[in-house]
């Protein structure tokens, strides 16, 4: 097996500079208290489901569930790789045989599904730390500039731009010829998808990391402001916000009325969207470390990464310990259900497949560098990338180079 050496730890320590700068002016004392509540009545909401055959957006659908429609064969191995020239930290969307994945040395790339080729690039001048998301042919991401793009899938070509106040992590959500997207410039913005036009934005008060959710009527996200924010999808106007005890750098994945995410106060919660209470609180009593992974939902349990190196499950209903499985370094990278597996990065260096029920690992790959992307899985296939500017693409078949043959069945 390959030697992961030191570069992980490199990377890992960028990653914790990184965290300071997001999260270091917003940390302060916990706020607490009741829901706001405004009187408009809710409706509930309606999942919206992907094609089988496709990964459009970060967590691969409007809710944010984390869970595949498709199928992976039991035993992956390296179809093809792509280097760049800096850092993937942005996850990778897939829409029929094209994956499109942002990139840290400026470039947004579309490459075939199939063997990995370049089919364009587009250069912004920035990094790209924002996951893609595609739909009707058009590509949108943010930069670190602050830059919403837009882009024709099939060309590269630009559509149009909107510029926010700051830098954009949380990666856009499509839904209903509109995109949704957080900003660190405190503001939730949506746009018209065809041209750009601003239809409404509102003011958190704090920093938006994470992406957000979309379900029926509804626009719910997770602010640097300690609050769960809760939008009417038409006007922009709050219905509610609900104090988590501490920011958030996490997306909240949406199941009915129930939200799910994790906190940089050291939790995972549980939160009702609809009547604006908490249903659940974890907190490890022994390791007090962050929650930057988004977490995946299965229909018993919450698989979610921590940054004390742990992976964990939790009930659904409850949020009691099912199991957690430990790895070599934290873990901010967010896991995909395939079937009755949860597929996962590290920034030890390994890509795990967990069995959702046991924890019990079945594979696990070592790319030698750190991983806080996610995976993206379509067609039979899972793209995930890694800070030392590599990305891979699993399958079934003969792995495609030689020296890359570190995978582990088991």
């Amino acid at each position: 097996m390959r030697e992961v050496g030191t570069a992980w730890i490199r990377d890992d320590v960028r990653s914790q500079r990184s965290c300071r700068t997001i999260f270091g002016p917003v940390l302060g004392a916990l706020i607490l208290g009741g829901a706001v509540q405004a009187g408009a009545p809710l409706r509930e909401p309606r999942q919206a489901q992907p094609a089988v055959h496709a990964w459009p957006m970060f967590r691969g659908q409007p809710q944010l569930t984390g869970v595949a429609r498709g199928s992976l064969p039991d035993k992956l191995s390296v179809q093809w790789t792509f280097e760049a020239a800096d850092a993937f930290e942005s996850s990778a969307c897939i829409v029929e045989d094209t994956v499109y994945v942002g990139c840290d040395d400026g470039n947004f790339y579309a490459l075939d599904l199939s063997n990995g080729a370049l089919r364009w690039k587009f250069e912004v001048g920035a990094a790209i730390r924002s996951s893609p998301s595609c739909v009707d042919q058009r590509v949108a991401f943010g930069d670190d500039e602050g830059t919403l793009h837009v882009l024709d899938g099939a060309t590269g070509r630009p559509i149009w731009t909107f510029d926010t106040g700051d830098q954009i992590i949380s990666s856009p959500n499509q839904h209903a010829g509109r995109i949704v997207v957080g900003s660190y410039d405190g503001m939730v913005y949506c746009l018209d998808a065809r041209r750009g036009n601003l239809i409404w934005k509102y003011e958190t008060q704090g920093r938006v990391h994470g992406t957000v959710a979309v379900t029926e009527g509804f626009v719910i996200v997770a602010g640097c402001d300690q609050y769960l924010h809760v939008l009417n999808w038409e006007d922009g106007k709050p219905i509610r916000r609900i104090p988590m005890g501490s920011v958030s750098g996490s997306s909240a994945a949406i199941l009915g009325s129930r939200v799910f995410l994790g906190t940089y106060g050291d939790r995972v919660l549980s939160l009702d969207w609809r009547e604006g209470t908490t249903l659940w609180s974890f907190a490890d009593p022994d390791r007090q470390f962050p929650f930057l992974s988004s977490a995946a939902l299965t229909p018993r349990s919450v698989i979610i990464g921590g940054r004390d190196k742990r992976i964990r499950a939790l009930d659904l209903r409850t949020g009691k310990p099912l199991w957690e499985f430990p790895t070599q370094a934290r873990v901010d990278s967010s896991a995909v259900i395939v079937g009755d597996r949860a597929y996962i990065g590290s920034s030890d260096g390994n890509v795990y497949a967990l069995q959702v029920d046991t924890g019990k690992q079945v594979w696990r790959f070592e790319t030698g560098g750190a991983i806080t992307a996610s995976p993206a899985v379509s067609a039979g296939r899972l793209v995930i990338g890694t800070l030392d500017g590599r990305l891979y693409c699993f399958g079934s078949g003969a792995t495609a180079d030689p020296k890359t043959k570190t995978q582990v069945n088991e």
